[in-house]
């Protein structure tokens, strides 16, 4: 099924996943303002869902992914842990030796990957153009002072954990993570996601959009105390979210954090790759390296977000897609997602922030509807 309708919704979908293609039609039609969205899904290695919707919007547009990027970092991690170049048990400091003082020199990398070292941030944060430079900020963070005993309870590290991952992958490949995952996973796939925006593909990036509040939105709870120095608020002026993706520094570093700029192709693409035979490619995890990342090393009570997350090594888990699931979500409201017992990867992507931030609410539906597809098959 194919084509635009009156509805607004563009693209195609394969036989029997025109439910998706319904469920996404019936969120734009209460949608307050255009998402400009883009919705990808593969199954079994082959794209079965290509969607898009808004003015300002086509399937090629490139974005800023903001935190879905982790997911394209912790992929690179997964890789060399299952090369064995790298050893998820081994303490940090023994790949890097700067990383020592106030008990860091005991965290492991499986650790670091959950979200355990402590060091969200430094204490006098950092600007755009700083916070681009994954280099620049590893080698402040290995000087600070955690803001918990680290491998002691967890905190969502929202723009260092890339730098910290990133880090570990130069001092055991010689090369930056970004360099890594251009050469073993963007392209040999042709994905449109990328750690670092080619000069050439300037012309199809648009800028992410304001979040404006529905009226009467409740306030919600209080946030955690660390919440603003994890999300680098404790600046003067503090740091804006739509800013940071849209500073022409970040787009060119692509910090493996939340720079990442693609399509919901792009993020789709990359799921699919990992768990998918794709173009007569082999998946890039084994089973036993996709199982050991949806393993649960991080849960419960986040230091610093006030929504549940779970962690394995560098991926969200996500129980409400399936137990063996793993991806990441995105501050604007998109999502990526590998799910191997179906066989399906999933990536959503918004250029307009969704309240209140975070996986828009959408994603149930999405993918509440891509699951009862997958199951059908």
């Amino acid at each position: 099924m194919g084509a635009g309708t009156g509805d607004g919704v563009r693209g195609t979908v394969a036989a029997g996943w025109e439910p998706v293609r319904e469920e996404f039609a019936t969120f734009l039609a209460a949608a307050a303002q255009p998402p400009e969205a883009q919705l990808a899904v593969h199954h079994r290695g082959r794209r079965v869902v290509d969607l898009w919707a808004g003015e300002g919007t086509t399937a090629d547009t490139l974005t800023g992914l903001y935190s879905i990027t982790k997911g394209a970092a912790h992929l690179v991690a997964a890789l060399l842990i299952q090369d064995g170049v790298l050893n998820p048990d081994r303490q940090v400091v023994a790949y890097w030796p700067e990383f020592t003082g106030h008990g860091k020199e005991r965290l492991t990398v499986r650790q670091l990957l959950s979200h355990r070292s402590g060091l969200i941030n430094t204490d006098e944060g950092f600007d755009y153009e700083e916070l681009a430079d994954d280099a620049l900020v590893a080698a402040r963070l290995a000087a600070q002072k955690p803001f918990w005993e680290p491998g002691e309870g967890y905190g969502y590290h929202a723009f260092v954990i890339g730098a910290l991952t990133g880090e570990v992958v130069r001092r055991v490949t010689g090369r930056s993570l970004q360099a890594v995952f251009e050469e073993r996973v963007r392209a040999p796939y042709g994905l449109d996601l990328y750690l670092g925006l080619p000069a050439g593909e300037e012309g199809r990036w648009k800028p992410v959009l304001e979040m404006v509040a529905p009226a009467g939105a409740p306030a919600g709870p209080p946030p955690p105390e660390l919440l603003p120095i994890a999300f680098n608020m404790h600046r003067d002026p503090p740091m804006d979210l739509v800013a940071f993706a849209n500073h022409p520094r970040v787009r060119e570093l692509g910090p493996a954090s939340a720079g990442g700029i693609g399509t919901a192709r792009g993020v789709a693409g990359m799921y699919a790759a990992a768990i998918s035979t794709v173009d007569g490619r082999a998946p890039l995890l084994t089973p036993q390296t996709a199982a050991d990342i949806a393993e649960p090393l991080a849960a419960g009570s986040d230091l610093v977000s006030p929504l549940p997350n779970t962690f394995g090594l560098g991926f969200q888990l996500l129980p409400e897609v399936g137990p063996q699931a793993f991806g990441h979500s995105g501050a604007a409201g998109g999502l990526g997602w590998a799910d191997p017992a179906t066989g399906t990867a999933y990536g959503y992507t918004r250029r307009r922030f969704g309240f209140p931030g975070g996986a828009a609410a959408e994603n149930r539906g999405l993918t509440a509807a891509v699951l009862k597809a997958a199951g059908a098959r």
